[in-house]
């Protein structure tokens, strides 16, 4: 048709347009044909564990808009041709709590695909806060989570007192989502002050207590989170205020998280570490039966050598739904790199029995240890039944040796005990006590641990599979100079592509996206469908995975922490907006805090 010809034809349009009101008629159901952020060609794992599809994902205004075929247009085109889209990652136990002050992007869980974070874990929350409680609480953190004291001070602005207000200091500033529940410990020393430590709450007490959780949950606080374990101490050396409440008042603040929408519940004792007491279970399913909500734990370790272990552990959860509650445990899907030394709290101090020794000063400590009978009790008890999960810790041939400090011990950097031992001819356990000695308890060890055979693993399978199990529990944001599990989800699909392939892969994504989002009732999260938010990693297949985690010295104050970069994470969108791509954090705050009710519904424990 001649140009007159396409003029004649707009104008016969023009009259019902003026009959419109000069407005075209509204498309019902209707896209833009211009839309964000298009991702071309891609292998959909949509987080539902069905197997992955090819096509493209369409994203509009923080939300996805289609899944499969997208005629429209993107302002942004990616082509992910050979490469593989699903949800982003959701990790239920983290304690980023402090340091989304000074790395709003969560790093290193940002550039291993986690886009949504679950923080307040454990009963340790840095809010609600008397401004006389803010060195108390900085140096609980440090004892409880290994966060450096200086960076709590310096990258920290403490400019809250209540829940909300600490919520509304983040709100904005983050390039992850966000939720935290509301901690035990922060609560109870708000209110029962230091005097009160080691009291059972009077009834005044208690009903002040459970205000301020009416008010921080109110707020937007996801749930209420405790912790009771004898391993956990302040920074005095006391046991934390939590451990010392009675299960009337655990079970007040539950009967308040059952009045508040899209609540839940998390719950350390000393049972997580090996074995539930029946006391224990039952406290777990009052809280869980009374709140009317899931009660999450941490962390359930598996090996082959023990499965008795695992299933007492899981038969809580049994007891719990037959009374009509529900507890579910996490569990990693890898080995966590951890460092530890005999000069620095870890997990060695804990071993039962090990404690008289540990707790000494370093120079009468360093005396103890260089007595050839103590070492000789110190490894019984190590490798006794009775040392519990941290039995695993008793392998000495296989710990890695790291850095050291005196000069003899130089040859033995990054060399196993075992093979140290050999040459030297001497037993393992002697060989490394022998090398901390002489480094003055400084020397940097890397254990591998023992649970690392077929057997266990296939377990560990199982126990995946198993619905009172959930994976997860990263701890990332704590530990921080000991431990970094933060790299968990690459590690996990590298494993499930090319590794051990326990696992189908649309299974792992499932276990990483929509299980955690259904858990915490997490809203239009943890899937991609049409109206879920624009949430994605996209990443290799061939090469998706983690760096070995390295000491970096980033953090306020110059204090290191370890860090594990990502191999094969193309991009993460959070919100249709990238935060990383190549594996670098573009810097972008496209994150937002999520608040019960508003961004989560009610999950009911039956």
């Amino acid at each position: 048709m001649d140009p007159k010809g396409q003029r004649k034809t707009r104008l016969k349009i023009l009259p019902k347009l003026l009959d419109a009101e000069i407005r075209p008629p509204p498309r019902p159901e209707s896209r833009p044909l211009m839309i964000d952020y298009v991702i071309r060609n891609a292998d959909i794992f949509d987080g539902t564990g069905t197997p992955s599809r090819h096509g493209d994902v369409g994203i509009d205004k923080g939300r996805i808009v289609a899944v499969g075929d997208v005629t429209e247009q993107g302002t942004i085109e990616f082509d992910a041709t050979g490469l593989s889209v699903m949800p982003g990652v959701i990790d239920p136990h983290t304690h980023y709590d402090a340091q989304l002050f000074w790395d709003p992007s969560a790093s290193p869980s940002n550039v291993h695909g986690v886009t949504t974070i679950i923080g307040g874990n454990c009963g340790f929350t840095l809010a609600p806060v008397k401004s006389q409680d803010v060195g108390y609480i900085s140096r609980m953190m440090q004892k409880v989570e290994g966060m450096p004291l200086i960076a709590l001070e310096e990258g920290v602005p403490w400019n809250w007192e209540s829940f909300a207000e600490y919520l509304d200091a983040l709100e904005g500033k983050i390039g992850v989502n966000a939720g935290f529940l509301v901690g035990h410990c922060a609560i109870r020393r708000n209110v029962m002050g230091e005097a009160r430590h080691k009291e059972v709450a009077t009834d005044e007490e208690l009903e002040a207590m459970r205000v301020l959780l009416r008010d921080s949950l109110a707020a937007g606080g996801l749930g209420f989170s405790s912790s009771q374990s004898r391993t956990h101490s302040d920074g005095e050396g006391l046991p934390i205020t939590s451990s010392f409440a009675d299960d009337r008042e655990m079970l007040a603040f539950c009967a308040e998280v059952e009045r508040h929408e899209g609540t839940t519940l998390e719950y350390i004792t000393s049972g997580c570490l090996d074995s539930f007491t029946e006391e224990e279970v039952a406290l777990m399913t009052a809280m869980s039966k009374t709140a009317n909500r899931p009660l999450n734990w941490n962390l359930l370790t598996i090996d082959a050598r023990s499965p008795e272990k695992t299933e007492h552990q899981l038969a809580a959860s049994t007891t719990a739904a037959e009374a009509g509650g529900r507890i579910v445990a996490l569990s990693m899907p890898t080995l966590v790199p951890m460092n530890m030394s005999f000069r620095n709290h870890c997990a060695l101090f804990l071993i039962p029995g090990w404690g008289d020794v540990m707790s000494l000063p370093i120079p009468e400590r360093i005396e103890k240890l260089s007595d050839p009978a103590v070492r000789s009790e110190l490894n019984a008890l190590a490798r006794s039944k009775d040392a519990g999960v941290f039995r695993r810790l008793s392998g000495w041939g296989t710990y890695m040796i790291g850095d050291t400090f005196a000069p003899e011990n130089k040859s033995f950097e990054w060399r196993t005990v075992e093979d140290i031992a050999t040459e030297l001819d001497k037993d393992p356990f002697d060989t490394l006590v022998d090398i901390v000695v002489a480094d003055e308890l400084k020397t940097v060890l890397w254990p591998n641990p023992t649970d690392r055979d077929e057997a266990s693993w296939e377990a560990r399978v199982t126990a995946w599979q198993d619905p009172r199990v959930m994976v997860g529990g990263s701890d990332a944001g704590a530990h921080l100079d000991r431990m970094c599990g933060a790299n968990y989800p690459t590690a996990f699909l590298a494993d499930c592509l090319r590794g051990r392939k326990l696992l189908p892969v649309e299974e792992a994504v499932r276990m990483l996206t929509s299980q955690p989002a259904e858990l915490f009732g997490l809203t239009n999260r943890g899937v991609l469908k049409e109206g879920a938010h624009g949430d994605v990693m996209i990443f290799d297949p061939s090469s998706v995975g983690s760096e070995p985690a390295r000491l970096v010295e980033d953090l306020p104050g110059n204090s290191p922490r370890l860090f594990a970069g990502s191999t094969g994470v193309v991009r993460v969108l959070v919100g249709g907006v990238e935060t990383v791509v190549d594996g670098e954090s573009t810097g972008a705050l496209a994150g937002s805090i999520l608040r019960s009710g508003k961004d989560t519904r009610t999950v009911p424990a039956a």
